[in-house]
């Protein structure tokens, strides 16, 4: 079964771009999260693309993976329930982490 995931890509007015994701990110969506990822990196071309966690619950390490794959080119703001783990992760000190203000 699939974890409810929603992934939505919208430009800022800079033309940078902005992909958000609502639910939670596991095993059974984050491929798709991934391809996303790909397709937002590839749409922004040299721009530093924000990704917008902050409706995310729960991430698994799959998702931090993924996360890791990207961290030379992504911004992350993050709903502050994921900060620890991010932290732990080490995300934190290869990509921007901020949590989101609420």
């Amino acid at each position: 079964m699939v974890t409810p995931l929603s992934l939505t890509t919208d430009s800022r007015d800079d033309g940078s771009l902005v992909l958000r994701a609502t639910g939670e990110l596991d095993l059974s969506n984050v491929d798709a999260f991934s391809e996303a990822l790909d397709s937002a990196r590839k749409a922004g071309q040299d721009n530093q693309l924000s990704v917008d966690l902050s409706g995310v619950d729960y991430l698994d390490s799959g998702a931090i993976s993924v996360l890791f794959d990207h961290a030379d080119g992504i911004q992350i703001v993050a709903n502050p329930v994921l900060m620890p783990v991010l932290t732990i992760s080490g995300l934190t000190k290869v990509a921007t982490v901020k949590p989101a203000s609420r």
